[in-house]
């Protein structure tokens, strides 16, 4: 799937210069709002194997649907969502191919295979290539034994060219498509425990952000404020972290180099999230440092209004642009706009979330995808007023066969970011 937003911003922050989620040193002093903080990671249920086999089933059902002999998988989300396998990417081949029919694949680096087998907990064969010899080799080799004479092979997404392009020219004769009707089509409806384990990264980043929100005080920085977040998400056990904006510079959708110092009413917009195994959060508040302006209460009233909304637009067998156009209709009926320009709403009102902070699918104008149950999507208009403030209300919410619910309580007002 594409890349979320902690990670986005993150090389963002490093490209700038700086470093995101900035973090305590041993020696530093936790604030005291964050000193009780407990773990709230007791209980935590992971994705059993039995449910990742019967992911597999599907992706061969779908498959077969859609005239795809194979897919190919290297590290990433998706071979995380099949198989359990977690493996950091470099420029040796580690994948594997999950065929419509026929066992699983592997193809490893011979000297990582003691570990890959460690790791490895479906399928056995496990096809291992020397320092000297071609791993596409190895993957037509697989194709070959799989019966595959032709057909398509479904390429993952986030498959690095060079990779794509090593396994084409060793089997010319197949047909390479993208895969995202399989792992799309998989991602996209979570399951019971899925949504348990994204409800839980809801919980705990609504309780990071609580103990955080405590330590503002006049003068501090944007990244002292994410350093006690991080540390607020560290105290309860999971690793995680936010985005923080003050003043007209939260009128950048995802913050500003610039440095920034917490005034007396000041808008303060914090974006960001944690992962419990391996599942995203991602939540974001806006409200006034002190006592807010009347111009900053109407604009926050509105961007609620936009929430609500979408919100209450996302039913079964609605499409995923008419939730966009129910929240953007708010925003341009107040005088904003219209479409993405500025003042107003400059992107997408959602999307869509799981093993990544963005993936399928996406509430954007243009797409015809109907919601259905087991969907999840983040519901953030955002209202830009450069020179000014920018306020974006974001919960997330999973899709029922009754209609949307929110994993977490939305805003209740500028004065209580909190429900």
């Amino acid at each position: 799937m594409c890349l979320d937003r902690r990670e986005f911003l993150k090389l963002s922050a490093i490209a700038a210069g700086s470093m995101a989620w900035p973090r305590f040193s041993r020696a530093d002093a936790m604030p005291g709002a964050l000193a009780n903080l407990k773990p709230m990671t007791e209980g935590i249920k992971p994705i059993t194997d039995e449910e990742r086999l019967g992911r597999i089933e599907k992706a061969r059902r779908l498959m077969k649907e859609n005239k795809i002999d194979a897919i190919y998988l290297e590290s990433g989300s998706s071979l995380y969502y099949y198989t359990g396998v977690r493996w950091g990417g470099s420029e040796r081949m580690f994948a594997a191919v999950l065929p419509a029919r026929g066992e699983i694949a592997w193809v490893c680096p011979a000297f990582e295979e003691m570990r890959a087998r460690e790791l490895i907990r479906i399928g056995s064969d496990i096809r291992t290539w020397e320092e000297d010899e071609s791993p596409y080799k190895k993957v037509a080799q697989i194709f070959k034994d799989r019966g595959i004479q032709t057909g398509a092979i479904g390429i993952e997404e986030r498959v690095r060219f060079f990779l794509f392009d090593g396994i084409r020219k060793e089997a010319p004769h197949l047909t390479y498509v993208s895969a995202d009707p399989i792992t799309a089509g998989c991602r996209m409806i979570k399951s019971s425990a899925e949504l348990a384990l994204m409800q839980r990264a809801n919980d705990i980043t609504i309780a990071a952000y609580k103990a955080a929100v405590a330590t503002l005080k006049e003068g501090l920085t944007q990244d002292e404020f994410a350093a006690n977040v991080s540390a607020a998400f560290s105290a309860l056990g999971v690793d995680g972290g936010a985005f923080a904006s003050f003043g007209k510079y939260t009128a950048f959708p995802h913050g500003s180099i610039q440095p920034q110092k917490l005034r007396e009413g000041d808008v303060v917009l914090m974006d960001g999230g944690c992962n419990v195994e391996d599942y995203a959060s991602d939540i974001t508040r806006s409200f006034v440092f002190g006592k807010p302006s009347v111009r900053q209460r109407e604009i926050w009233d509105l961007e609620r209004r936009a929430q609500d909304a979408g919100l209450e637009a996302a039913k079964p067998g609605a499409t995923c642009e008419s939730v966009d156009a129910a929240a953007r209709k708010v925003i341009t009926d107040a005088g904003f706009g219209p479409d993405y320009k500025v003042p107003g709403l400059p992107h997408r009102t959602g999307h869509g979330i799981g093993l990544d902070g963005h993936e399928w699918t996406y509430l954007v104008r243009g797409n015809q995808t109907r919601l259905a149950p087991g969907m999840c999507f983040s519901d953030e208009p955002t209202i830009v007023i450069y020179g000014e403030f920018g306020i974006r209300l974001e919960d997330c919410m999973y899709i029922t066969e009754d209609g949307p619910r929110m994993f977490t309580a939305q805003s209740p007002s500028i004065d209580h970011p909190f429900g």
